[in-house]
C-alpha cells in the first residue's frame, strides 16, 4: 500500500480529566501546545473540543475561535476539525462555531447508546448541522456508531445535504454501542466501498481498542485516529505521556505496513479540502 495514511489526533474531548491522565490538555493554550507537538510527530488533522475555565465541555464559539487561530498559527496547513458532539451543548448550540469555517467538523447522523446516556442526534438537528456545513463550506466527517449511519450518510449525499463525497469514520469500542469486532469492521469497509466507491475512510477505537483499530485501519488502506480523547493509556500499565506519543505510536504502525504518513497538503488533497489559509 502506497497511499499516505492520514493521522487525526483527538486532543482532549470532553471526558478525560487530569485524574485520568495529567497529560490531558484542558485550556486553549494547553491544547494548542499539545496539538503542535502532535503535528510535529505526524498528525495532519486536529479533532477539537473546548472546555470552560472549570474544565467542563462547552460549545463557546469564542473558545473555538481562539483554538482554531492558534492551531493555524503554530501548525501550518494542519486540518482543523471542530466537534459538534452532544456533550458540549444541546440543540443548535452544538453547531454555533461552524460560522468560523473550519476545514472540517464531525457530524453524527443518528442516535445511539453511550455508557450512561443516549447520544441523541434527532433528524431535525442532523439536517440543520448538515445545512450549516454546506453553507460555510465545512467538510463533514461522518461519525459512524452503527451500520445504519453509513446508509443515512448515503441518503443525505444523494439528497445534496452533503455536498462532497463523505469522509466516514467508524467508531468502535464505546460501551453499549458497537464493539471492536473485526467482522463488523470488514463489513463497514465493504459497505463504504460499495456506496462511496473510492472514498477515503477512517477508524477510531475507544480505550484499549485504539491501537486495535489503528492496526486494522492502516493495514486495510484506511486512515487512523488517535489521541487522549479516546484513550489515556499506552498500555495496561502506562499512561500516555502526551498526544504526540500516541501519534508516534500510530506512525510506527504505518511503518509496519509500509504506509507513508500523509503531510497536511497530501491529507487535504485526499479529502478534497480547500488549500490552507
Amino acid at each position: 500500500m502506497t497511499e499516505p495514511c492520514i493521522i487525526c489526533v483527538a486532543i482532549t474531548g470532553s471526558l478525560p480529566t487530569r485524574k485520568d491522565n495529567p497529560a490531558v490538555p484542558i485550556s486553549v493554550s494547553e491544547q494548542i501546545e499539545s496539538t503542535h507537538a502532535a503535528f510535529e510527530a505526524g498528525a495532519s488533522i486536529a479533532h477539537c473540543h473546548v472546555r470552560d475555565d472549570e474544565g467542563k465541555p462547552t460549545s463557546d464559539p469564542a473558545r473555538f475561535a481562539r483554538l482554531k487561530e492558534g492551531i493555524e498559527a503554530h501548525c501550518p496547513g494542519m486540518i482543523v476539525q471542530l466537534s459538534t458532539g452532544g456533550r458540549s451543548g444541546a440543540g443548535q448550540a452544538r453547531g454555533g462555531m461552524l460560522s468560523l469555517r473550519p476545514d472540517m467538523a464531525s457530524l453524527s447522523v443518528g442516535s445511539n447508546n453511550f455508557p450512561t446516556r443516549i447520544y441523541e442526534n434527532p433528524p431535525d438537528l442532523v439536517d440543520w448541522l448538515a445545512a450549516e456545513m454546506v453553507k460555510y463550506d465545512v467538510k463533514p466527517e461522518i461519525e459512524v456508531f452503527d451500520l445504519s449511519h453509513i446508509f443515512k450518510a448515503h441518503e443525505m449525499f444523494g439528497a445534496g445535504q452533503i455536498s462532497a463525497t463523505p469522509y466516514v469514520q467508524f467508531v468502535m469500542g464505546v460501551k453499549n454501542a458497537m464493539p471492536a469486532d473485526r467482522d463488523v469492521f470488514d463489513y463497514y469497509v465493504h459497505t463504504v466501498n460499495r456506496l462511496f466507491p473510492g472514498a477515503p475512510w477512517c477508524a477510531a477505537g475507544i480505550g484499549r481498542n485504539q491501537i486495535v483499530l489503528n492496526d486494522w485501519a492502516i493495514s486495510s488502506g484506511g486512515h487512523a485516529r488517535t489521541g487522549l480523547e479516546d484513550n489515556v493509556r499506552l498500555d495496561r500499565d502506562h499512561l500516555a505521556p502526551s498526544n504526540a506519543a500516541l501519534v508516534a505510536r500510530t506512525v510506527g504502525i504505518c511503518e509496519k505496513y509500509g504506509r507513508p504518513v500523509a503531510t497536511p497538503e497530501q491529507a487535504r488533497a485526499i479529502l478534497g479540502l480547500r488549500p490552507a489559509a
